[in-house]
Formats: C-alpha cells, structure tokens, sequence
C-alpha cells in the first residue's frame, strides 16, 4: 500500500519542471551531449528513453512486494535492459539511419542513471498508477530537454528543422554546434537559461509572500 504523498498532478508535472532530469537534476548527460545534433535523434533518444522508463517503473511498481531487497537493483537493470532491447529492435526496423545516428547509445539506456533512479527512488515505493505518472513526466521532461538542445544546434549548426533548410541558401552553417563542443556550449546556455527563470520565479514568489504578509499586518 502506497504512503501518502503528492497529488497526481504534482508528480506528472515534476519531471517537466521542478525536477527535470537535465535542467535540474543534470542526469543522463552522455546522450543528452552526445546525440543532439540534430531534432530527429533528439526526438528519437527522448521517445524511446520514456518508453524504458515507463515500462520498467510500471514492472517495477508491480513486483515490488515479491523481490527480494538483496536483488532489487539486479532485478531493475534485468527488467530495463529488457525493454531496451525491444526499443533496439524496434527502431532497427524502423530506421536504419536512424539507428545508425543512435548507434551503442540505444544499448546505453540500460545505465542511464534517470530510469534505475526512478526505478528505485520512486517505482519501488508506489502504486502502479502514481509511478507511471512519474514515469511519463519524467520522460517528458527528457525529451523536452533533448529537443531543445537539438534544435539549437541543427538550426544553427546545419540551418535545418528536421531537414528542412530554414535561412536560404546564403546561411552559413555554424557547424561547431554539430561538433561535441557545441554539444557543451549549448547545454550550458540552456541550464543558465533555466537557472535564471527558476530564481526569477523564486524571486516573485518571494515578493508575493512579503506583500501577503505587510497586507495581513
């Protein structure tokens, strides 16, 4: 039985914004840097992070009570590795380049510290239902970040969306945000741009509180 705890809404939006794994918790940074030259990769390594992370807290959430606490962690890493190895498949199928562009990075969804985290900080302890909200939120909350970054550095690094040329054919292409530098420059303007909302709205709710307080007084 799951102990009381937030409300379903505050764990769904946690991964979006309190709690996002990149922006705030700076989790998962190998493929976060790695694969985000582009939207389409971006989009792809979020997609098929959230679909691990949702199907191995859901699993993890249902057998809680009947593994063992000495094998908990071996369990978790043999549940997501099995469902990385479905996403393997899937997007081999699907796509070749693709699968290519993603290359030893699908396989690496088994250690990314974001899924065994929830895993065992959160799936482990909660009902099925509140876990696979965490779940959804925390990927969501990934693949945002991964789109961001590979906007960023497709449109400036390549002049493209998804592709499609966006500045004419006199545009010259930044292409070291294509390059692993790129990768670091714009991850660091994103997590001081996030860090710069995140006090400003600390600052009003501050303000706020101050007002309420003169007001009552």
């Amino acid at each position: 039985m799951s102990k009381a705890g937030p409300s379903q809404a505050s764990i769904f939006l946690n991964g979006l914004w309190k709690e996002n794994p990149v922006f705030v918790q700076v989790l998962g940074m190998c493929p976060v840097l790695a694969v985000t030259n582009s939207v389409r990769n971006a989009i792809a390594m979020g997609l098929s992070t959230m679909f691990v992370l949702v199907m191995s807290s859901t699993l993890v959430s249902l057998v809680r009570n009947i593994v063992p606490k000495q094998v908990r962690i071996a369990t978790y890493i043999l549940i997501i590795s099995t469902f990385v190895t479905i996403v393997d498949y899937v997007i081999k199928a699907v796509s070749i380049p693709v699968y290519k562009a993603l290359g030893p990075f699908i396989a690496l969804i088994v250690v990314n510290c974001i899924i065994l985290g929830r895993a065992e900080a959160f799936a482990s302890k909660n009902s099925v239902y509140r876990s696979i909200l965490d779940a959804f939120g925390m990927g969501i909350g990934f693949s945002f970040a991964l789109l961001c970054l590979g906007a960023v550095r497709e449109i400036l690094g390549a002049g493209t969306f998804l592709g499609v040329p966006l500045f004419g054919p006199y545009f010259e292409p930044w292409i070291i945000f294509l390059l692993p530098s790129g990768g670091f420059f714009t991850l660091g303007a994103w997590l001081l741009a996030f860090s710069l909302w995140k006090e400003r709205r600390t600052r009003k709710a501050t303000l706020a509180a101050e007002h309420a307080q003169e007001l009552a007084s």
